[in-house]
C-alpha cells in the first residue's frame, strides 16, 4: 500500500520542464524585442536623421551656387541675402550631420572630406564671388573654373558619404530583420519544444495517473453492480491510497449489508407474525364480542324497563364498550387487509365511489345538524383501484370530518382533477388538529390530544388505513389544520387516460 511515488513527485519534473521552457522562450523573446528595438531606433533616430540632414547639405551647396549666379549675372541684392542663408544652413546640416555620426569613425572621415570641400568651395569661390561688385560685366572665367572644379570635388565627397548612409541603412534594416526573424524562429523551436515536452509528459501522467483513476472509477460502477469486485492497488501512492480506503469500504458495507439483511429478514418475519397474530386475535375476539352484543341486546329488551338505574347505567357502559371493541377488531381486519401484498384493481370512476359514501354517513351528519356540500366535476374521473378499499378509505376521512366538526356546521367534499391525478378534498369546519401533531397521524393507535381530552371516540387506526390505502393504489394523502378551524385532507390518486380493454374470452 506504501509503494509508488506520490503524485507531487511525478508533477514535479514535468512543470519545472515546462516553467524552464516558458521563462527561456520569455527571455528569447524580451531579448529579440530589445535588440530589434535598439537597432529600430539607430536607425530611425540617428541614421536616417542623418542622411536626410546631409542631403540638406547638398541642397544648400546648391542653394550657394545659385545665389552665386545670380548675383553675376544680375547684381541683384536679394541673391546677396539668399547667400548668407544658405550658408547658415549649410553651417547647421554640418554640424547635424557631424552630430548624429560621432560614433562611426569611417562616416565621420568622410563627412570631414565633405565639410572640408564644402568649406573649400564657399572659401575659395562663393565668398570671394559676393564680395565683387554683381553684374553682368564682372564675371571672371577664370575663377568660376575654379568653383566648377571646387564643386566638383564636393559633389564626389557627397557621392561617397551618401553611398556610406545608404550602405548603413540598408545594413541597419537586414540587421532588424535578421533579429526579428532570429528571434521569431528561436521562439518557435521552444514553442515546440514545449509543446513536446507537454505530449511526453501527457503520455507519462496518463500511465502513472490517470489510468489508475479511470480503473479506480470503472471499478466503482462495477462496485455497485458486484459487491465482490475490489480496486486494484496501482498507480500514484494518492491512488493506492484512495483504492485502499474503498476496498475497505466496501468490505464494511458488505458486513453492514449481511447485517441490514439479517435485520430485514428478522423483521419481515416478525411482521408477518405481527399481522397473523392482529389477523387471528381479531378473528377470534369477533365471535365472542358478537355473543356478547347479542346477550347485552337480549337482556336490554327484556329487562331494561325493570332495571335499577345503576343496572342500567351498567347495561350501557358493557354495550358501549363492546362497540368499541368491534370497531377497534374490525379497523384491525381492515388494515390487515390493506397491508396485504395482492390487491384486486379495476378501473373505477371515483365520482361512483363518493356519491355511497356521502350517502353512508348523511344519516349521521343530519342528526348533528351538519350539512354534506359536495361538488362533482362534469367529466368521469377513472382511477385504477380496489373499490371496496377505496370506499373504506374515504369512508374514513368523511366519517372523521362529521364526527369532529361542531354542531350546526358544514363539511365540503370537493371532487376533481390536477393535471393527471384525481383529486378529492374533505373540509370540515372542527376541532381542528395541533400543529405538533400533523406528523404522528398515521402511526397506529395514534390519536390528537384534543379529541382524547374531548372523550371522542376512536381507534386510531383510521388514517392509518387511509394512509396504507392510498399507498397501495399510487397515491397520496395530505393534512392540513389548524386547531380550532378545522382540517382539510386532500387525496390524490392516479388517472387512467384510456378505457381499460376487457379480458378476451376464454375459448373452451
Amino acid at each position: 500500500m506504501n509503494g509508488g511515488r506520490p503524485v507531487a513527485q511525478v508533477l514535479s519534473p514535468v512543470i519545472a520542464r515546462i516553467l524552464v521552457l516558458t521563462l527561456a522562450m520569455a527571455v528569447v523573446a524580451m531579448l529579440g524585442v530589445f535588440l530589434t528595438n535598439r537597432s529600430v531606433q539607430y536607425l530611425s533616430e540617428e541614421l536616417q536623421p542623418a542622411a536626410s540632414a546631409n542631403q540638406d547639405i547638398l541642397a544648400d551647396l546648391g542653394d550657394l551656387r545659385s545665389a552665386t549666379r545670380e548675383w553675376v549675372v544680375g547684381g541683384r541684392q536679394s541673391a546677396r541675402s539668399d547667400y548668407e542663408e544658405a550658408e547658415e544652413l549649410l553651417t547647421a546640416h554640418l554640424q547635424t550631420v557631424t552630430d548624429l555620426t560621432t560614433d562611426d569613425p569611417g562616416l565621420q572621415r568622410l563627412l570631414d572630406r565633405q565639410e572640408q570641400a564644402a568649406r573649400a568651395w564657399v572659401d575659395n569661390y562663393g565668398n570671394l564671388v559676393i564680395a565683387r561688385p554683381g553684374g553682368t560685366g564682372q564675371f571672371d572665367r577664370e575663377l568660376f573654373a575654379t568653383g566648377v572644379a571646387l564643386f566638383d570635388d564636393f559633389r564626389a565627397a557627397h557621392d561617397d558619404t551618401t553611398a556610406a548612409f545608404d550602405s548603413r541603412v540598408d545594413d541597419a534594416n537586414e540587421s532588424s530583420s535578421l533579429r526579428l526573424m532570429a528571434t521569431v524562429l528561436a521562439v518557435i523551436v521552444l514553442a515546440l519544444l514545449e509543446a513536446l515536452v507537454i505530449i511526453r509528459a501527457r503520455r507519462r501522467l496518463t500511465a502513472e495517473i490517470a489510468e489508475p483513476l479511470h480503473e479506480l472509477e470503472v471499478v466503482v460502477h462495477q462496485m455497485a453492480r458486484d459487491q465482490d469486485v475490489r480496486a486494484a492497488a496501482e498507480g500514484p501512492r494518492e491512488v493506492r491510497a484512495v483504492a485502499g480506503a474503498l476496498n475497505a469500504f466496501a468490505e464494511a458495507q458488505g458486513r453492514a449489508r449481511q447485517v441490514e439483511e439479517r435485520i430485514q429478514k428478522e423483521q419481515r418475519a416478525l411482521d408477518v407474525a405481527q399481522d397473523d397474530f392482529v389477523s387471528n386475535v381479531s378473528h377470534e375476539l369477533r365471535t365472542p364480542l358478537t355473543t356478547i352484543s347479542g346477550y347485552l341486546e337480549l337482556v336490554a329488551d327484556e329487562f331494561e324497563e325493570s332495571m335499577a338505574p345503576h343496572h342500567l347505567r351498567m347495561l350501557t357502559a358493557g354495550r358501549r364498550n363492546v362497540a368499541r371493541l368491534q370497531l377497534l377488531v374490525d379497523d384491525l381486519l381492515t388494515l390487515s387487509k390493506a397491508e396485504a401484498s395482492s390487491t384486486s384493481l379495476e378501473q373505477v370512476d371515483l365520482a361512483t365511489v363518493v356519491r355511497p359514501v356521502v350517502t353512508d354517513v348523511h344519516l349521521g351528519a343530519t342528526r348533528r345538524g351538519i350539512d354534506l356540500e359536495v361538488s362533482f366535476p362534469q367529466r368521469e374521473l377513472l382511477v385504477l383501484g380496489d373499490r371496496v378499499m377505496l370506499h373504506r378509505a374515504l369512508l374514513n376521512v368523511l366519517s372523521n370530518a362529521v364526527k369532529f366538526s361542531r354542531q350546526n356546521s358544514a363539511v365540503h367534499i370537493e371532487l376533481g382533477c390536477e393535471g393527471r391525478e384525481a383529486v378529492v378534498v374533505v373540509r370540515d369546519h372542527g376541532i381542528g388538529i395541533p400543529q405538533e401533531e400533523i406528523d404522528l397521524l398515521g402511526t397506529r393507535f395514534f390519536r390528537a390530544s384534543n379529541a382524547v381530552s374531548r372523550d371522542i371516540g376512536g381507534s386510531g387506526l383510521g388514517i392509518r388505513i387511509v394512509q396504507t390505502i392510498m399507498e397501495k393504489h399510487a397515491g397520496s394523502m395530505m393534512i392540513e389544520s389548524s386547531v380550532g378551524e378545522g382540517t382539510t385532507v386532500t387525496l390524490r390518486l392516479p388517472l387512467q387516460a384510456d378505457p381499460v380493454p376487457p379480458e378476451p374470452a376464454s375459448g373452451s
